[in-house]
């Protein structure tokens, strides 16, 4: 058995070092969103499969028997793009998908259909923290009048694509008071995220309920049908239940 390991997340670095603790001959997949992607103990590969008849394409060449989904909560097309070429070509797959966050009371956050949709709820005048990244920047382009601050993982050559925007590069800290300190220096009122669930990436929610600084949070798109588990535990077991 081959199994694919498609990886970019926490659980996916997890999931990797357990199976080669184990034994399993896999390979791991970045969708290559990131210069520098996380060393897994897999062999690894980075860079899209050039779309569905290319993906098609590699699992047949590289004998894959069975694919682990382990994206983004927010890579739906990949996720969709999986299960289609695996429910063609009859390949087991299983997709992880961690638990979305739910609110305390003492969180101030609004729930957002979409980017789009964060200009409906954000006055005018404010300091706007996008901890969503580059991709889909540009659909916040709705925020004339506030000052947009993107967190960016890698440095951009591009301008920024509407004005009163600028780019922070820097990972996102899983220490709370880190987090903290960097609204604090740039005087942040609105948090927008994407509600992708998760331990590690949390910091910046609880330090928004600290400062008392109101969140946005893109709601996740649906999954495909087919077989889900929630924990790396499950996952393994998943595997291990493998023919």
């Amino acid at each position: 058995m081959t199994l694919l390991l498609l990886a970019g997340t926490a659980e996916a670095r997890e999931i990797a070092s357990r199976i080669a603790e184990e034994g399993v001959q896999a390979v791991a997949s970045f969708a290559g969103a990131t210069k520098a992607p996380a060393v897994l103990d897999l062999p690894m590969r980075s860079g899209g499969f050039g779309g569905k008849d290319g993906f098609r394409k590699y699992l047949r060449e590289e004998r894959i028997s069975a694919v682990l989904d382990a994206t983004h909560p927010f890579a739906a097309r990949i996720s969709e793009r999986t299960a289609r070429v695996c429910g063609e070509l009859g390949l087991p797959l299983c997709l992880v998908l961690r638990p979305a966050w739910e609110p305390t009371a003492k969180d101030d956050w609004v729930s957002l259909k979409d980017e789009t949709d964060a200009m409906n709820h954000v006055p005018e005048g404010a300091v706007v923290f996008l901890a969503t990244g580059r991709q889909r920047l540009e659909k916040f382009a709705g925020l004339v009048g506030r000052r947009v601050i993107c967190r960016v993982v890698d440095p951009q050559q591009d301008a920024f694509p509407f004005e009163n925007g600028e780019y922070l590069v820097g990972r996102p800290s899983e220490d709370v008071a880190e987090e903290e300190a960097l609204f604090q220096r740039h005087d942040v009122e609105w948090l927008i995220a994407r509600n992708a669930g998760g331990q590690a990436a949390r910091a910046k929610l609880e330090a928004a309920r600290n400062l008392g600084i109101r969140v946005g949070l893109i709601e996740r798109p649906a999954p495909p049908q087919g077989i889900s588990v929630q924990t790396v535990d499950a996952a393994l077991d998943w595997v291990r239940g493998l023919p």
